[in-house]
């Protein structure tokens, strides 16, 4: 059923990104990346590789990561619950088969392609700098969110609640069980990284309006979607999805001065020279 599942969401996600390559790169930057796109591998390749690594590591890390929790000790779930009280609640009283359809479609298709399709939008750019910024920012989004998942135990109301709160992506469309158990961990709610890696994207979408205008747009109301998906189906609290958007907003922040002040590539390449001239 995994397999099932992934190759829906492989063809799925390609078919969206291949409509969204003709509705907002356009022809004549398709033709400039033909000529041009060893240059960019390189340039964004120091990054790419880091991103790699922790990716990597978060794979293997958060396996450990509720262990470690458990020892630190720091159990917020009550103490969101009440600050917030019943707003998950109130905003599953608002559900339709509509709405349902249309957010878990969100939760699942949705954002993968909302963070695919930008790494393709700005490769297609001759500035390589957008590119590596938002690889920087996926970078720090999910560096961040290991160790504030590793200080934090917090159970989503669906757990916390589940007499109360419907599980309405899984009662709905079970079948995706398969897929989100790979990636997801029932203590590991605060922040919604869902929330922070899709509003990176449109916080990004939004500073590069002027290459990308349609984009923008698009990339707005998606981010949006996603955040208030993760509530609606009754995965995150509206906190964690306020923390989300403050991690976005730090990451964001971060990689535009680290992409604009230190290039790992250019250290790389420094180490490199001065270990060839000892």
């Amino acid at each position: 059923m995994l397999l099932q599942v992934l190759t829906q969401l492989v063809v799925v996600v390609a078919l969206m990104v291949g409509v969204s390559i003709a509705l907002f790169v356009g022809r004549y930057r398709l033709r400039a990346t033909r000529t041009e796109w060893r240059g960019r591998i390189r340039a964004a390749a120091p990054i790419t590789a880091v991103l790699a690594i922790v990716l990597l590591f978060n794979s293997v890390a958060r396996q450990v990561v509720p262990d470690l929790s458990w020892m630190i000790g720091w159990n917020l779930t009550w103490a969101i619950y009440d600050i917030e009280g019943q707003f998950i609640l109130w905003l599953q009283d608002q559900a339709t088969p509509w709405l349902t359809a249309y957010f878990s479609f969100i939760y699942i298709y949705g954002y993968v392609f909302l963070l695919v399709f930008p790494v393709v939008a700005y490769f297609a750019l001759s500035n390589t700098r957008p590119l590596r910024q938002l690889l920087a920012a996926y970078t720090l989004n999910y560096t961040l969110g290991l160790v504030l998942y590793t200080l934090v135990i917090a159970y989503g109301p669906r757990n916390m609640m589940p007499e109360l709160v419907e599980a309405l992506l899984y009662d709905t469309y079970p079948q995706y069980q398969h897929l989100t158990r790979q990636v997801n961990r029932n203590t590991n709610v605060f922040p919604s990284l869902h929330t922070s890696l899709a509003v990176t994207v449109s916080v990004l979408a939004f500073r590069t309006r002027d290459v990308y205008p349609k984009w923008n747009v698009v990339a707005g109301f998606l981010g949006l979607s996603v955040a208030i998906s993760t509530m609606y189906l009754g995965i995150h609290w509206a906190i964690d999805v306020v923390a989300g958007i403050a991690l976005a907003w730090i990451s964001v922040e971060l990689a535009g001065i680290l992409v604009g002040r230190w290039s790992v590539g250019e250290w790389v390449s420094d180490r490199v020279a001065s270990l060839r001239n000892r």
